[in-house]
């Protein structure tokens, strides 16, 4: 049983970066369309989430900029582009009403994370909005001042 838990879903990639630079309003799970050679690349753990995007178009949704290097065993026809857009799967209900909210004004569509769930490659949009440099700033001194707590309970305790 515990085994089955285990493999419920397993994370792949994190992207740190987008949490970072903008406030994560609402989150949604994916799919997503690949041919073999990425996911053997993706199972080898070259991926990067790193600066991608999301876009809606005619109705799809279509994640851009995000890197799966070329598999190291696969050939010249058979491996892919490493940047190319790749469509992500969602149900046209769910598509509409991210148009809806992407309407507003300075929100956008970055893909957070890649996990395993089973044995299907699942991503996770967030809905951001970008933050500025001050939001940035007090976030980075939240933190700091988080750490330095913990620290001291740490040694309080010992």
């Amino acid at each position: 049983m515990a085994n089955k838990e285990k493999d419920e879903s397993r994370i792949i990639t994190v992207n740190r970066k987008a949490y970072h630079d903008y406030e994560i309003l609402e989150k949604f799970e994916a799919g997503i369309a690949l041919v073999g050679t990425e996911v053997k690349s993706i199972r080898a753990g070259q991926v990067n989430l790193k600066d991608n995007y999301a876009q809606i178009d005619k109705g799809e949704l279509w994640v851009h900029r995000m890197h799966i290097s070329p598999y190291s065993h696969g050939g010249d026809w058979t491996n892919h582009n490493p940047v190319r857009p790749r469509k992500l799967l969602m149900h046209k209900k769910e598509i509409r009403r991210l148009i809806g909210k992407i309407s507003q004004q300075g929100l956008t569509l970055v893909v957070l994370k890649m996990y395993w769930q089973r044995n299907w490659l699942k991503v996770e949009v967030g809905l951001a909005k970008g933050k500025k440099l001050h939001d940035k700033r007090h976030a980075i001194a939240d933190r700091d001042v988080k750490r330095q707590i913990a620290r001291a309970m740490r040694r309080d305790a010992q």
